[in-house]
């Protein structure tokens, strides 16, 4: 038998209890009821999603607050006397399946992937639910919740005092956002408020779309570094080495170079939003894109300059009027299909340019 202690809390739906356990014991004694035709009431688990959470595991910052919700039947759990005012203590057989998870099942099943997991976790216990109590928990509890905008975490990881890709991404955001010679000057929805008619970028789409040049897994890139350990290289991911060596400079010295020419060659498309694409989520996405090919064809030429990739607009400038085409949403509509067909066109336009 094992004992637990924990404070009685009274509230409209009735009585329940809140301590805390080791990570493992939850494992032990819980179960899932996932929805199946008309009984359940769990979705089902996401695999990817625990895998993500085991990962987690491995932060030496790694922190789970949020309570573990558990519905138990009362004559699973044992009241013993307890003089500690305002303290019950419970036992229970540390050995059986008595608990239902009624909110943390992916925290569980992650947790259960790593081996010697001996954290605590806090746990609050539900005794005698009827299942339509345990399905208006479990829907109250993840139905109201409201998703924090990503703009908002990608600003917080600059509190970080350690490095990590999202961190620099935000930086360079934040950098090409407020130096007034940027192509991108107040031309970001920082936080996703816009306070200018020229800011039509969010910032969670250019942190996007930057990182994915840089890393595949930005968690455990972030694990990995605060853990000491070195980053693996992929030849894929353009910036990644850039970032690896920690020259965040260059890569703010290449983007700069390669949207400074893209608003002189297209200046009137660059500064008019309302009516081409440049400058919209769709347009940078392309633009992003194309970047994958064209920064190791600027390395092998020894060039990355701003006349570079001058030459590689020029070249997409004279592609559109031959084929009677614009920067508009009539050619390029919004959506990844018009992104991957910018980027296409971007490419095959490079082709003309001499990287040798």
């Amino acid at each position: 038998m094992k004992k637990i202690f924990m404070m009685e809390i009274t509230q409209p739906i009735g009585t329940f209890y809140i301590g805390k356990m080791l990570a493992k014991d939850i494992v032990k004694i819980s179960t899932v009821n996932q929805r199946k035709g008309d009984s359940g009431h769990q979705r089902q688990l996401r695999e990817k999603r625990a895998k993500e959470i085991a990962m987690y595991c491995s932060d030496p910052d790694a922190t789970f607050p949020t309570p573990i919700i558990l519905s138990i039947a009362k004559e699973d759990f044992t009241e013993e006397p307890c003089n500690i005012p305002g303290i019950k203590c419970f036992s229970y057989v540390e050995t059986k399946k008595i608990a239902e998870l009624l909110d943390g099942q992916h925290r569980v099943a992650g947790i259960a992937q790593v081996k010697d997991c001996d954290f605590e976790l806090p746990v609050i216990v539900m005794f005698d639910l009827r299942e339509e109590q345990k399905a208006y928990v479990f829907a109250t509890i993840n139905g109201n919740q409201i998703k924090v905008d990503r703009s908002l975490i990608y600003d917080l990881y600059a509190l970080n005092e350690g490095r990590s890709p999202y961190k620099t991404c935000h930086q360079i955001a934040k950098i090409m956002n407020s130096d007034i010679g940027s192509p991108f000057y107040r031309r970001l929805k920082m936080l996703e408020r816009r306070e200018n008619v020229t800011e039509t970028i969010s910032q969670n789409i250019f942190v996007t779309k930057l990182c994915e040049l840089i890393s595949k897994n930005p968690q455990q890139d972030a694990i990995l570094l605060k853990n000491g350990r070195l980053l693996e290289d992929n030849a894929l991911l353009v910036f990644r080495k850039y970032f690896k060596d920690k020259q965040d400079e260059v890569i703010l010295r290449i983007l700069t170079n390669y949207f400074g020419a893209a608003a002189t060659v297209f200046k009137k498309e660059w500064n008019n939003p309302q009516k081409y694409i440049l400058t919209k989520t769709v347009g940078f996405s392309g633009l992003m894109a194309a970047l994958s090919d064209l920064v190791p064809a600027g390395e092998c030429a020894g060039d990355l300059s701003k006349e570079f990739f001058i030459q590689i607009f020029q070249n997409l400038k004279q592609r559109l009027r031959q084929e009677n085409s614009a920067l508009t949403s009539e050619f390029f509509p919004s959506s990844s299909q018009g992104a991957t067909k910018l980027s296409k066109l971007i490419l095959d336009s490079s082709s003309l340019s001499n990287f040798s």
